[in-house]
């Protein structure tokens, strides 16, 4: 999204070069300083931009990696000694993380990075910035952006620190998940009159008030989670605030999939908010890291998807998760690789030559070293055949070949590098659309003369061809937003709500409540002192 790129990745040389200019002892007049910088609209969005950056960068890697590897929708074996990096992939499977994990730990300094970079940010804006409609929404969004960051941690720590004014650098303790929960809720019905009511290519990227709406909506949806109070009307009346606006719509079957393409952007029907990503921005740190192709695609099958890298794809999903895509008539069933793979054209079988030790490392006979070709055919099952100790499969073709692959955002064959182009929502139409229907079935009072199937069925109707549903159930709804949502960051929170986040899925067997939360992490400890560890850890 290089337009977008455009508007919303500009800042950092300039923050960077505010950010220097502290402490001097004599007068600048031929470097950017707070006297000279901002003082135009051009130059207010370049301060505002290292926010966005800030939450691009680790969107989808430290984000992704707590949300999906927690749960039965990913797993991330080691092979032959590949990927085991300190346990910090075993843990998140097996539920016994600690404060060192480094994916707990670089969640929680994104989170972190993100809400401290707004802060200055609003700090400078609301000081350089003349009165008007102009300051007044550009401070809503970057209050938008840093309740979106506090919701992101509250929900993944529970108790976090509160932490808005900019320079203040004295040690904040934990302020109680309800509090937390408070000050978000407050901060976007807050910034909502101020945020822009356009979607499309002039506020993608950025928070428009159906945004703030989506969030409210998310957020009282697991009002009881986070606080131990309903707020299914509230939710209610959130989606119902996205769904009046009348600017999103679900998209067709026709155009599921290609939400997720490499091309997609503000055209896509659904996309409330999205990151954007761009791999030419990469040399200036604009891009973050979207490399999902590198995980998730054999590497096998380069050729057949035109990247121009070799993929790891050290991680799959479990038979567990992949059983709800048990309709055949439904179009998700096609961002899985499963079963023997075809190149493009569908006929011609990915092949690989290699030896017969090659293919199976536990092989005896005495011609290990002799040729061995055969066609890619990806299991559903994970064995740890090398050891289970180090949760390793083994380092040979039929280890590289375990497990069914999710390729829902498609690899990027235009890119040069192993980022790609590929957006990717945090918030979407259907999601508002499943969130009042799953708060309808929870107890929330219909609304629109839409009911709880009605709503489900809208969604559905534009993913199969199957016979609409007469009734629905909250696990029918599971396994619906299962459907729905797969890769999207979702699934732990959902577990979370409907009581399955305790339960035992490959080889976890862990059952401990208190790890819907995770520890706060040991370095953040050490640099607040006024911080106490969660429960339990």
């Amino acid at each position: 999204m290089k337009k977008i790129f455009k508007y919303i990745g500009l800042p950092v040389l300039a923050a960077g070069l505010l950010w220097s200019c502290e402490n001097l002892d004599v007068p600048i007049t031929t470097q950017l300083t707070p006297d000279v910088f901002p003082q135009n609209s051009s130059q207010y969005i370049q301060t505002a931009g290292p926010v966005y950056a800030a939450f691009r960068g680790e969107f989808s890697f430290a984000w992704w990696w707590a949300q999906s590897l927690s749960t039965d929708e990913s797993i991330m074996p080691a092979r032959g000694g590949n990927w085991f990096d300190n346990r910090n992939y075993i843990a998140m499977h097996y539920h016994d993380w600690t404060a060192d994990n480094g994916i707990i730990g670089s969640l929680w300094d994104w989170t972190s990075k993100v809400i401290g970079t707004s802060n200055q940010a609003i700090s400078i804006l609301d000081k350089a910035m003349p009165e008007g409609s102009e300051k007044a929404t550009m401070i809503s969004e970057l209050k938008t952006m840093r309740a979106i960051s506090y919701y992101m941690m509250m929900d993944s720590y529970g108790n976090v620190p509160l932490d808005t004014v900019y320079g203040d650098f004295t040690s904040h303790p934990k302020s109680d998940r309800k509090v937390v929960f408070n000050f978000i809720e407050r901060e976007l019905k807050k910034a909502l009159p101020n945020l822009s009511a356009a979607s499309g290519v002039t506020t993608y990227g950025r928070p428009n008030k159906q945004t703030a709406n989506a969030l409210l909506a998310k957020l009282y949806l697991n009002a009881e989670v986070y606080t131990g109070t309903q707020r299914y009307n509230d939710c209610i009346a959130a989606c119902d605030a996205v769904i009046n606006s009348g600017l999103y719509a679900i998209e067709p079957r026709a155009s599921y999939l290609q939400m997720f393409y490499p091309n997609n952007g503000p055209q896509m029907k659904e996309f409330i908010f999205a990151v954007p990503y761009d791999p030419t921005a990469v040399s200036v740190g604009f891009n973050g890291q979207m490399y999902h192709a590198r995980y998730d695609v054999p590497r096998s099958e380069r050729a057949k998807f035109g990247i121009p890298f070799t993929p790891s794809a050290p991680r799959s999903t479990l038979p567990e998760f992949y059983a709800y895509f048990n309709d055949a008539n439904d179009i998700r069933n096609k961002q899985w690789l499963t079963g023997l793979q075809y190149m493009n054209d569908g006929v011609t079988p990915v092949m690989v030559t290699t030896t017969k030790k090659g293919y199976d490392q536990f092989y005896t006979g005495a011609d290990g070293g002799a040729s061995y070709t055969y066609q890619v055919n990806l299991t559903p099952d994970i064995v740890l055949r090398q050891s289970v100790a180090l949760f390793d499969c083994g380092n040979d073709e039929i280890a590289w070949n375990m497990g069914y692959r999710n390729i829902k955002f498609y690899p990027d064959a235009t890119s040069t590098s192993r980022n790609q182009n590929n957006d990717v929502p945090f918030l979407r139409y259907s999601d508002v659309i499943l969130m009042k229907a799953e708060a309808i079935l929870r107890g929330g009072n219909p609304t629109l003369g839409q009911t709880a199937i009605s709503l489900v069925n809208m969604v559905r109707s534009n993913r199969s061809t199957s016979a609409a549903w007469s009734a629905v159930t909250l696990d029918d709804l599971y396994k619906e937003r299962s459907r729905e949502f797969a890769q999207e960051a979702w699934h732990r929170n959902d577990m979370i709500r409907f009581g399955k986040y305790e339960g035992k899925w490959g080889f976890k067997t862990n059952t401990d409540t208190y790890r819907r939360i995770f520890p706060i992490p040991t370095n953040a400890l050490v640099l607040n002192t006024a911080l106490t560890q969660n429960p339990g850890y």
